[in-house]
């Protein structure tokens, strides 16, 4: 049996959980699974550059407040490296609607809402390459 490739992902803690002091919580439970934070930054996304990063989402009723809330204030983008860390992060930050993410999950324990729902992670090697890209430009 063979180990899970090392891949990278991208997560994105959002400006409700950045603004109550969690960056430093989240990020640690990734390094505590093992993942390994090799790129970081601490930004507040233009409104155009929001856009571009939720495009997929823009055919839908919710890509304006979206948009709004990512833009409204400072979130931090890290890239994390690990075994299977796709599926991993995806498994740790629980379900989108944080009153379904359950405990101990990411969304479980620091979520508030639809939107502020703490964090973004890329669901897919693709969506990694054009999330990442389009985050740190």
């Amino acid at each position: 049996m063979s180990l899970p490739a090392v891949e990278r992902t991208l997560i994105v803690v959002k400006p409700d959980a950045t603004a109550r002091g969690f960056v430093g919580d989240i990020i640690g439970r990734f390094e505590k699974r093992g993942m390994k934070p090799v790129d970081i930054c601490m930004k507040t996304v233009s409104r155009a550059k929001a856009e571009q990063f939720y495009s997929v989402h823009k055919d839908k009723p919710f890509f304006g407040d979206l948009v709004t809330f990512i833009s409204g204030g400072p979130s931090v983008g890290v890239v994390l490296e690990g075994r299977d860390a796709i599926a991993m992060v995806r498994l740790m930050i629980g379900s989108t609607r944080s009153w379904q993410a359950a405990p101990g999950t990411i969304r479980g324990d620091f979520a508030s809402g639809l939107l502020d729902n703490a964090i973004h992670a890329s669901d897919s090697k693709e969506s990694f390459e054009w999330e990442s890209k389009t985050y740190f430009s």
